[in-house]
């Protein structure tokens, strides 16, 4: 059975995408019974989109994997925690359980309300928390 530290590597993989385009490095991976549905990473700058997050573009390609727009029974993984925004897009698609890596002291949902997510989503934090941290340190460093 596959774990939460494998499925962030996957994310982590997409984050890599991300930077290496110059792209705030996050990314998800969305997994519906030990199986990834969706990959994506941030597209903002290549789309000119404040909207295509990777939590977004994920969100999407998973709805339209499964035929549908509810999320339940899928986790999403992504490398640092979701913005407002997107925690609002989560909880619309009603995703069961939601996994991220790095908190994000400034713009993170939690910072907002713990409550901007559906009452019954699930929620781990700190998964790979250093790596995922790292590589938005050094695209900060690099590139802004």
């Amino acid at each position: 059975m596959l774990d939460d530290e494998y499925f962030m590597r996957q994310a982590l993989q997409e984050a890599h995408k991300a930077f290496e385009n110059e792209e705030v490095p996050v990314g998800a991976v969305i997994v519906a019974d030990q199986r990834i549905i969706a990959r994506a990473h941030n597209l903002t700058e290549m789309l000119n989109d404040v909207t295509a997050h990777a939590e977004m573009q994920a969100v999407t390609a998973a709805a339209n994997m499964l035929g549908g727009k509810y999320l339940t029974d899928c986790t999403l993984y992504v490398t640092v925690e979701p913005c407002p925004m997107c925690a609002g897009a989560l909880r619309w698609a009603q995703i069961t359980r939601v996994v991220y890596g790095a908190p994000d002291e400034k713009r993170g949902y939690s910072r907002v309300s713990s409550h901007l997510l559906h009452p019954k989503t699930a929620v781990t934090a700190g998964v790979l928390a250093d790596e995922c941290a790292g590589l938005m340190k050094l695209f900060f460093t690099r590139f802004r």
